[in-house]
C-alpha cells in the first residue's frame, strides 16, 4: 500500500449522502440575542457554517474551508430557550468543491411539540490540503429520490453561480476598457 492521493476522482470511492450526514443542536440563551429579543440571525449562520464545515470535513476526509454561502433564509424567528437543530448534508459533489444542504429546526426545550424548520441555507465548501491547496473529493452517492432531486438542484445552483460570477467577470472587465474605473 502507497501513500500516493489518488490520481483522479474516478480514483476515488465514492461516499453516501447518509454517510457524512450530521445534526448540530444547540440550546439558545440570552447572550444569543438581537436587539429584538430574538434570537441573532448571525448565530444561527454560525451554527449553519459549523454543521455544513462538519459534513464537508467527514465527506472529503480532511479539512474543508466554506467558499459561498447561499441562499440562507429565516423562515421564523428563534427564541431564548428554543432548542435549535441544525441538520446538514452533502448534496453534490465536484472535483474539489462541495454543496452542502442545510436545514434549521427549533422546538422549545421544555415542550413535546414537534420541531418546526425556522431556515436553510447551500454553503458551498472547498477540500483543502494541508498547504491550503485544492485537494480531490469523494463523489457523492444520492441514496434516495429525495437525495436524488437535491443533487440535481444543487447542479442548478452550481450552474447559476458560475454564470452569475462570469457576467460580473465581464461587466468588470468591460466598465475597465470603457475606461470607467469605481
Amino acid at each position: 500500500m502507497t501513500d500516493q492521493a489518488p490520481r483522479s476522482e474516478a480514483d476515488i470511492p465514492g461516499k453516501s449522502t447518509s454517510a457524512s450526514r450530521t445534526t448540530l443542536s444547540h440550546i439558545m440563551t440570552g447572550s444569543d440575542t438581537n436587539l429584538l429579543g430574538t434570537v441573532h440571525g448571525g448565530v444561527i449562520m454560525k451554527l449553519v457554517d459549523d454543521a455544513a464545515g462538519a459534513v464537508a470535513g467527514r465527506h472529503s476526509g480532511g479539512p474543508a474551508v466554506t467558499a459561498s454561502m447561499d441562499e440562507m433564509v429565516f423562515l421564523e424567528p428563534v427564541r431564548v430557550g428554543d432548542l435549535v437543530h441544525v441538520k446538514a448534508q452533502v448534496n453534490w459533489t465536484g472535483r474539489s468543491s462541495m454543496e452542502v444542504g442545510v436545514r434549521v429546526l427549533a422546538e422549545r426545550w421544555n415542550e413535546s411539540t414537534p420541531a418546526q424548520q425556522v431556515g436553510s441555507a447551500y454553503l458551498v465548501f472547498a477540500a483543502v490540503d494541508a498547504d491550503g491547496k485544492p485537494r480531490t473529493v469523494p463523489p457523492v452517492q444520492p441514496e434516495t429520490e429525495r437525495d436524488k432531486r437535491r443533487y440535481q438542484e444543487a447542479q442548478i445552483r452550481r450552474t447559476h453561480r458560475l454564470a452569475r460570477r462570469r457576467a460580473i467577470k465581464e461587466l468588470r472587465e468591460k466598465r475597465i476598457a470603457d475606461g470607467i474605473d469605481d
